[in-house]
């Protein structure tokens, strides 16, 4: 094996994801770097997933276990995985074809392969049937100058993450006992010894769906509430002023960060530090780049035709009449 081109395990957890593992697996097999293994773990599922995976016959390495979640799922993965670098892939998420070779390359250029470093990359958003939502794009020399914000901001997509297998070994693997945090927990983790390093390029697409776990467990609160209130309270006075410009900063930051999660108690305890600190002049936190989401039709071509019908059936006035009482504008 080449120095410059370690062997890289993806593993796909899943768990009944008969609608979309199958394009996750292509995506992984469609990977433009060669040295790789693919692992899916069926996580117990009870649909046609097993089925699907046998279809794919020598391509992927496939291990059928009783369904624990998607920590033993990669747990298991973990175990059974040869390569020197990890690289997670949801079942129903896909990877740019160049994802691999480009966190590759870019730890061979900037002589970083085989350190202590964990790349991340920009991702896209994707609708459940795969089409744009939007790309979420960040601040490439902001947030690697300042390595912390990518978790006190959240800018982590697991699945753009490329792990050195060394670093399960020296921490373990994914908590079982975590439902929505297990991630962010692990990542925590790395942390005390590993820097993670943005990789400015769109690697990754996440499917965004009602079905996930992080819009549907009552857990998300509950640990989400634990995990932020840890990584808030984690910095020293000299990190904060390192991240934030100063100490007032780095808990205004957080506080706007946290205003639209769910996380309320995280969100307060910034608020009541804001209370006792002196106050200081809020610093620019351009830590995400701004990207022009795609145009949506709001209208269908038939809701268009069926409403121009209806003008024409009912008369311009009497249609502003009925749009009015629909708004309350009149009774």
């Amino acid at each position: 094996m080449k120095q410059n081109n370690p062997l890289v395990s993806i593993i796909i957890p899943v768990y009944n994801g008969a609608n979309f593992v199958r394009e996750a697996i292509d995506s992984a097999l469609a990977q433009t770097y060669e040295n790789i293994e693919i692992i899916v773990v069926n996580d117990g599922s009870t649909d046609n997933t097993e089925e699907i995976l046998k279809s794919y016959g020598n391509k992927i390495t496939f291990y059928t276990k009783p369904n624990g979640g998607v920590s033993s799922a990669l747990n298991y993965g973990i175990k059974k995985m040869k390569g020197k670098y990890f690289s997670w892939l949801s079942h129903d998420d896909l990877y740019a074809k160049n994802k691999v070779t480009t966190e590759v390359e870019y730890l061979v250029k900037h002589n970083l392969l085989n350190k202590k470093v964990i790349p991340y990359s920009d991702f896209a958003l994707i609708d459940i049937k795969g089409k744009p939502i939007t790309d979420v794009k960040f601040n490439h020399e902001y947030v690697n100058q300042r390595p912390e914000l990518a978790l006190l901001r959240g800018l982590i997509n697991g699945n753009s993450l490329l792990i050195p297998k060394s670093a399960f070994n020296t921490y373990g693997g994914f908590d079982t006992k975590l439902k929505c945090t297990q991630d962010y927990e692990k990542w925590f983790e790395f942390t005390k010894t590993y820097t993670f390093v943005h990789v400015p390029k769109v690697l990754v697409k996440t499917r965004y769906h009602k079905g996930q776990v992080s819009n549907t467990s009552p857990l998300v609160p509950i640990e989400g509430n634990k995990l932020y209130l840890k990584l808030v309270k984690y910095y020293d006075d000299t990190a904060k002023k390192r991240i934030d410009g100063n100490v007032y900063s780095y808990y205004a930051h957080l506080a706007e960060f946290l205003k639209y999660s769910p996380y309320d108690k995280a969100y307060a305890y910034c608020l009541k530090k804001l209370e006792t600190l002196p106050k200081e002049p809020i610093t620019k936190d351009p830590y995400r780049v701004q990207v022009a989401q795609p145009q949506k039709q709001l209208y269908s071509k038939n809701k268009i035709v069926k409403f121009c019908q209806f003008i024409h059936r009912e008369g311009f006035k009497n249609t502003l009449k009925r749009i009015a009482k629909k708004l309350k504008i009149i009774h």
